[in-house]
């Protein structure tokens, strides 16, 4: 799938729902009374089998249609009436695709949010929110959430014909990332749903300046990560910026008071700056000035021709001695109904990536120039965001993505923003005229310096003076509350029309953690300052910000998801039955971080805790073939359940072989697990455990199962 938008035509956009975000949308939406969605079709009707990892084989009936007149498409899927408990659950993507209602009927095994529903009461409702293009649906910002509405409503008209009796549904709406932006435009301006669970949130601040404060330290520190992320691992020595030079200690400091968790830094080992080039093109429609002005005015990091930016910048020309075409591949996954390809891709970390133009090839596609960038001596070239335009021939206009310089070629690779790389290649000949240039990347990567909001937002603070005034030139234009509002409509007011349930991650690494405290007092603000018949906010430790149950280290984090499904049965026992959910997390916000207690009595929330030793210590020396002793010591919160699984993990292994046993006390909530492991070969070795617990102790049921981690160092001679 290639999806792409133009640079002007992002920046039009934002510019022009800026103004709706900021003063529209203050009557509660009824998705009932709206003539745009009145008439809905259904084009597939079926029944369906869904397939467990345990063999089970669930019977649902599954729906697809929309409304006539627009773009907005839609899929139900109905559990039998033995198993429905009058109630929906419905998903949103961040970055929706023109097919998004059909982007989960893939998904199996324990990321399987249909059988999640199916199996828990409720029917499932998927719509594609009427387009595809980035953050925005169409012309009118109101879209995502009213023809989310609008599906809820109809999907309600569908449960009665289903059922064959009158009823209403209860609706609870969830989504993360981007799609916790369109969750909670849902719940605050529609009366569509009766509660919300969003998840890994940002402010309406956090676009694009989580992505920027991380990809400037990524950057200076692209050569320090290994030791940063030693550091502050298990029996490290508790001092990231040992070694450091005065510049890479000043950009660690600055994301980490930004909120960038220290304990995350292991995911930044592959330079990934996550949607930032996808941002890049709206933020420089709407503020082109800034990438002049950083390279030539004061209080900017590039006017300064000692910095940083300045020695890192690729600014050249070249031309064309040599053009590698490969073949191109076969595209094999198809939709069930259709002989065309569903992007499936719409999970918080990977549905950005539709937006990316691909090469569509088996092999990488390269270049050989006349002239390639040199870097300063001492230094290593910067790659990240390199464009290279065709400035002659038939592909004159044409922008590439550069992915590494190598071996005398230039490689390129997908990017945002840029051409389809193999029609592009089609059209290059020998000495066409090139320029390379990542002048715009490395300038917005201290973009979030020069857009200093208001007070209460304390990320900022490192960028204020003693007077509070900010301590560099400032941008006219506030690019957060654009992105926040664009496509998802979302104001985040605290205005909420439901329950809500928030599910945070401690280390998330693009959604910094304190940004579901700022909403959860948002919410608060509107309630007399107090929150609790409204509002829960649940942080889990060792997660990072990616929604499906395989960590991208499943040795460095795991998964929230258990937790945020367990969050969802919780909010359907809060509104349909008046069951109070466990109290929120305890937990400060200093600054740009959150902390939390280390025992789980004190921490509260749904996740287990659990503390890991070897031989009694973080840091353990043994000698090869000498047995090493583990313990590991676990609690469950108060009401939250009770300790099923421990496993184990010695020597790198992701799928914790070695499967132990809980001595248990206190009816499960507290236990201990003991193991012996012994290391035939010298080296440095990580010991990982993890640990599972459920809310009735239920070792069958699949999606609940909470998890967390925790690791030892072992120092092998």
């Amino acid at each position: 799938m290639e999806l792409s938008q133009t640079g002007d035509t992002v920046g039009k956009n934002v510019i022009k729902e800026f103004k709706e975000v900021m003063y529209g949308m203050n009557d509660i939406y009824d998705a009932t009374k709206d003539e745009q969605f009145s008439k809905a079709y259904i084009d597939i009707d079926e029944p369906r089998i869904r397939e467990l990892d345990n063999g089970r084989r669930i019977p649902y009936r599954y729906m697809h249609g929309g409304f006539e007149g627009t773009p907005v498409k839609f899929s139900f899927c109905f559990p039998e009436a033995e198993d429905y408990e009058e109630r929906f659950y419905q998903y949103l993507s961040p970055f929706p695709g023109p097919e998004e209602e059909l982007a989960s009927v893939a998904v199996t095994g324990i990321d399987d949010k249909i059988a999640f529903c199916i199996t828990h009461g409720a029917y499932y409702v998927e719509s594609n929110m009427g387009s595809g293009a980035i953050f925005t649906n169409s012309d009118d910002n109101t879209m995502s959430y009213r023809s989310s509405a609008a599906a809820a409503e109809y999907s309600r008209v569908m449960a009665r014909k289903v059922y064959g009796y009158e009823h209403r549904p209860y609706g609870y709406v969830y989504g993360g990332s981007g799609g916790g932006y369109r969750t909670i435009a849902c719940i605050e301006n529609t009366n569509a749903f009766d509660g919300a669970a969003p998840y890994v949130i940002g402010s309406p601040y956090a676009i694009p300046n989580c992505q920027t404060t991380r990809a400037h330290a990524e950057r200076l520190l692209r050569n320090k990560i290994g030791q940063i992320i030693d550091a502050v691992d298990a029996g490290g020595s508790g001092d990231p910026y040992a070694g450091l030079n005065e510049e890479e200690a000043a950009a660690l400091k600055e994301a980490t008071l930004f909120g960038y968790p220290l304990k995350s830094w292991f995911s930044s080992a592959d330079i990934n700056d996550g949607a930032l080039p996808v941002l890049l093109p709206g933020i420089k429609a709407m503020d082109t000035s800034y990438f002049e002005e950083f390279w030539k005015e004061p209080g900017y990091l590039g006017a300064d021709p000692e910095s940083s930016a300045a020695r890192e910048r690729i600014c050249m020309d070249s031309k064309i001695r040599l053009c590698y075409v490969p073949g191109k591949k076969m595209q094999t996954l198809e939709r069930e109904d259709a002989k065309k390809v569903v992007d499936t891709r719409n999970g918080v970390n990977d549905a950005w990536k539709k937006m990316l133009s691909s090469s569509g090839t088996d092999t990488e596609p390269w270049l050989e120039l006349t002239h390639l960038p040199v870097p300063a001596e001492g230094h290593n070239l910067y790659l990240k965001g390199l464009i290279l335009t065709v400035l002659s021939g038939k592909a004159e206009g044409k922008k590439l993505q550069v992915g590494k310089v190598t071996d005398g070629r230039v490689y390129l690779t997908d990017g945002f923003g840029t051409d389809p790389i193999m029609e592009t290649l089609e059209l290059m000949e020998i000495g066409d005229e090139v320029h390379l240039d990542n002048s715009d990347y490395i300038a917005i990567q201290t973009y979030h310096r020069h857009q200093v909001p208001t007070p209460d937002y304390h990320a900022w603070d490192q960028f204020r003076g003693m007077d509070k005034a900010p301590l560099y030139p400032q941008r006219k234009t506030l690019a957060g509350p654009v992105f926040c509002g664009n496509g998802p409509g979302c104001k985040q007011n605290g205005m909420i029309q439901g329950k809500i349930i928030i599910c945070a991650s401690l280390m998330d690494e693009q959604a910094y953690p304190w940004q579901a405290d700022w909403y959860r007092r948002k919410v608060a603000s509107e309630h007399d300052g107090k929150d609790t018949d409204y509002c829960r906010l649940y942080y889990f430790d060792n997660v990072l910000h990616d929604d499906i149950t395989a960590s991208v280290d499943e040795l460095h984090a795991t998964s929230y998801i258990a937790g945020l499904k367990q969050a969802l049965i919780d909010l359907a026992l809060w509104v349909e039955e008046g069951v109070e959910p466990l109290p929120s997390s305890h937990y400060e916000v200093d600054g740009g971080h959150v902390l939390v207690p280390d025992s789980a009595a004190e921490r509260g929330g749904l996740q287990p805790v659990v503390s890991l030793n070897a031989n009694g210590s973080k840091y353990a020396h043994a000698k090869a073939g000498e047995p090493v002793h583990f313990t590991a010591e676990a609690e469950v919160p108060e009401g939250a359940g009770s300790l099923t699984f421990v496993e184990w993990s010695f020597e790198g292994e992701t799928d914790f072989p070695e499967k132990g046993k809980w001595e248990l006390c206190d009816n499960g909530q507290r236990g201990t697990a003991k193991a012996v492991h012994v290391f035939e070969k010298p080296g440095t070795y990580f010991a990982v455990v993890r640990v599972k617990s459920e809310r009735s102790g239920d070792k069958t049921e699949p999606f609940t199962q909470i998890r967390n981690i925790d690791r030892a160092r072992v120092m092998v001679e």
